[in-house]
C-alpha cells in the first residue's frame, strides 16, 4: 500500500496552528505563554487549533532564542505516595506549556530537601524548581536570584496536610446544607488534633455553629480511626443526642454509623453523618456516605502554575478550589 501523500508527515508549526485558528502566529505565542489578556473564544480557537494538529512547541529551538532550559525540576520525597497524583497534576500544566520535567527523589528531613533544592536551582539546567517534599518553613525567602523555587507546603514530613490541603472551609457548606434541612444539633468527631487539618476543621466547625446560632458547639475529640466515631456515639448522653455529625475523616463517619446503629439509630432517617476523604469505601457503604473529596492533582495543577507564572513574570493565577462536597445516602432531613 502507497502511504497518502495528501497527509503531511512533518511536525506542525506555529504559522499552521495560527491558519488553523485564524490568527495570527503572535497570539499562538501569547497563548503558549499563558497571556491572562486573550478572549475566551480566541483561546478555545488556538487551543482546538493545537490539538487537531498535534502541535508541540519547538523546545530546542526556544531554548536557543530565549536562552532558557525549558526544564523544570520536581523535589518529591523518597516516600512520595501521597504525592502521585499532584506529580501527575503537575505534568499536565508543564506539558500544556511546553516544559519538559526532571523528576528527583530525595531521603532525609525537610533540611535536607532545602539543600537539594538550591542545588538543583543552582545547576543551571533547569529554568526553575518545584519542590513537593516538604521544606524548612524558615527558608521560605532564602532563595533570591536564583532559578523559581516554589515549594508546594501542604504537607509535612510526616505527610500531615498543611496549606491549602487543611483548608476546613468545606466544613461549612456541610452545615450550610445539614441547617437547609432543618438540623439544628450538629456533634463534631474530630480527627488527630496534631494535624492542622484536623484542628482546621474543628475551628470551621465552631465558628459555623456559632454562624448558624445553633450552639453550643458539641466536639468529640479522636483520632483518625472508626472507633473514635464509635465511642463518640455510643458515650453520648441521651440529652446531648445530636441530628448530624460532621466526621473528620470517612474512617470515622463509618464507626459513627456502627455506633448509632447500636444505640438503635437509623441513618439518615435518625441521625444524618458527614465525613471527609471521598474514601473508596463510602460510596459502598449502606447508606452511601456524604463526604469531601480532595484533589490532589488540582494541587499538583496550582503548584505548577505559580511556577511557570513566576517564570514568565506573571501575575498569579487564580488558583481552583481543591474540595468538592459530594452530598449521598447519608444525610437527610432532620427527623420529626
Amino acid at each position: 500500500m502507497q502511504p497518502d501523500s495528501t497527509k503531511s508527515t512533518s511536525r506542525a508549526t506555529i504559522w499552521q496552528v495560527a491558519a488553523a485558528a485564524g490568527v495570527s502566529h503572535q497570539t499562538v505565542s501569547r497563548f503558549l505563554r499563558a497571556d491572562t489578556g486573550m478572549k475566551p473564544q480566541t483561546q478555545e480557537r488556538v487551543r482546538l487549533a493545537i490539538a487537531e494538529l498535534g502541535y508541540r512547541p519547538n523546545l530546542s529551538a526556544r531554548t536557543m532564542r530565549t536562552r532558557r532550559t525549558q526544564r523544570i525540576g520536581v523535589l518529591l520525597p523518597a516516600v512520595s505516595g501521597f504525592q502521585a497524583s499532584a506529580l501527575s497534576g503537575a505534568i499536565d500544566i508543564a506539558t500544556a506549556e511546553g516544559y519538559a520535567l526532571e523528576v528527583l527523589s530525595v531521603d532525609g528531613d525537610a533540611h535536607a530537601a532545602f539543600e537539594r533544592v538550591l542545588q538543583i536551582a543552582d545547576s543551571g539546567q533547569v529554568d526553575g524548581v518545584l519542590a513537593l517534599a516538604p521544606l524548612p518553613p524558615e527558608t521560605e525567602n532564602s532563595y533570591p536570584g536564583r532559578a523559581a523555587i516554589v515549594a508546594s507546603a501542604d504537607y509535612d514530613e510526616n505527610t500531615r496536610s498543611m496549606g491549602a490541603m487543611a483548608n476546613g472551609a468545606p466544613i461549612a457548606e456541610l452545615m450550610d446544607g445539614l441547617h437547609r434541612l432543618g438540623h439544628r444539633r450538629f456533634l463534631h468527631v474530630t480527627g488527630d488534633l496534631t494535624y492542622a487539618s484536623a484542628r482546621n476543621r474543628r475551628e470551621v466547625f465552631i465558628e459555623s455553629v456559632d454562624r448558624l446560632r445553633v450552639g453550643p458547639p458539641l466536639v468529640h475529640t479522636g483520632v483518625w480511626s472508626a472507633s473514635s466515631g464509635y465511642e463518640a456515639i455510643t458515650s453520648l448522653a441521651e440529652q446531648d443526642r445530636p441530628t448530624a455529625v460532621i466526621a473528620g475523616s470517612d474512617t470515622i463517619a463509618a464507626g459513627v454509623i456502627n455506633g448509632a446503629r447500636e444505640r438503635g439509630w437509623r441513618v439518615p432517617e435518625d441521625l444524618s453523618v458527614t465525613g471527609w476523604d471521598n474514601q473508596f469505601l463510602g460510596a459502598h457503604l449502606r447508606p452511601t456516605l456524604t463526604t469531601v473529596k480532595d484533589d490532589r492533582r488540582q494541587l499538583g495543577r496550582n503548584a505548577m502554575s505559580r511556577l511557570i507564572a513566576a517564570l514568565r513574570e506573571l501575575p498569579l493565577p487564580e488558583e481552583e478550589s481543591l474540595s468538592t462536597v459530594i452530598w449521598r445516602g447519608s444525610t437527610g432531613p432532620v427527623p420529626d
